[in-house]
């Protein structure tokens, strides 16, 4: 069975920067593609970043494109987010998600989809303080 455990989330002031990991285990993590998302107090799950099964692709959200990295490490089966610039409004529990998307197009298309994933972990929770 496919689990994935997210770790590293805490309480910092604006300005900081974090980093998440995501465990993965169950299954051959190369062979996985993985996201993070956020969850707010609405319930939602937002989009924040994705990355493909070889590492070569990555995505972004728009409210985080250009202060954050999401990478992985096949021989950890662990994939991280790093956030520079933390703000207030990046506030939230993150997620991990992991499942397999199919070949490179449909990854570009549907990565960002939180319906894509079949695999998530508990979340991480994030607080931003001004």
């Amino acid at each position: 069975q496919v689990q994935v455990v997210e770790s590293g989330g805490r309480e910092v002031q604006a300005g900081a920067s974090l980093r998440l990991s995501c465990v993965f285990s169950g299954s051959t993590f190369s062979r996985y593609d993985m996201a993070w998302f956020r969850q707010g107090p609405g319930g939602g799950r937002d989009f924040v970043a994705a990355i493909d099964r070889p590492g070569s692709g990555r995505k972004y959200s728009d409210s985080i494109k250009g202060r954050a990295t999401i990478s992985r490490d096949n021989a950890k089966n662990t994939v991280y987010l790093e956030i520079d610039v933390l703000k207030p409004e990046d506030t939230a529990t993150y997620i991990c998600g992991a499942d397999r998307l199919g070949n490179p197009d449909r990854w570009n298309r549907y990565a960002s989809n939180p319906l894509s994933y079949n695999t998530w972990g508990q979340g991480t929770q994030v607080t931003v303080s001004s």
